[in-house]
């Protein structure tokens, strides 16, 4: 099992596959970085050497921005437009949905379990 960026890839899957377990890399990003170090695409994690993690390791840290910084940027720019108290940052605040979708029904991922309303009956 390969440690890469402070995550543990899968073994057992593809390189393409088992980078994209690590946030801020997803499927394009992870061709891209097999494609910059020639490693073909069956190839499985466990088949790599150890040269290669290295340098999968490498290219990630110096090229991409991920796990913990890419987590601390995402947490500092809601942050930021919440202390704005623009219509986004406001949206954050109350736990609603950001991007303009209803609320009259849906938005329960947003806005959590239902809670019942004493009285009120159709």
């Amino acid at each position: 099992m390969a440690r890469i960026a402070g995550v543990n890839i899968p073994a057992a899957k593809r390189v393409e596959i088992g980078l994209t377990y690590i946030h801020g890399i997803g499927p394009a990003k992870a061709r891209e970085i097999c494609s910059k170090l020639s490693i073909p695409a069956e190839r499985r994690v466990n088949q790599l050497t150890d040269d290669e993690v290295l340098r999968i390791r490498e290219t990630i840290d110096s090229d991409y921005r991920v796990e913990g910084d890419l987590r601390r940027e995402v947490a500092m720019n809601i942050k930021r437009l919440m202390d704005l108290g623009c219509y986004r940052g406001l949206r954050h605040r109350k736990g609603l949905p950001v991007h303009g979708q209803r609320t009259h029904t849906n938005a329960r991922t947003r806005k959590g379990p239902a809670k019942p309303i004493a009285g009120k009956k159709k």
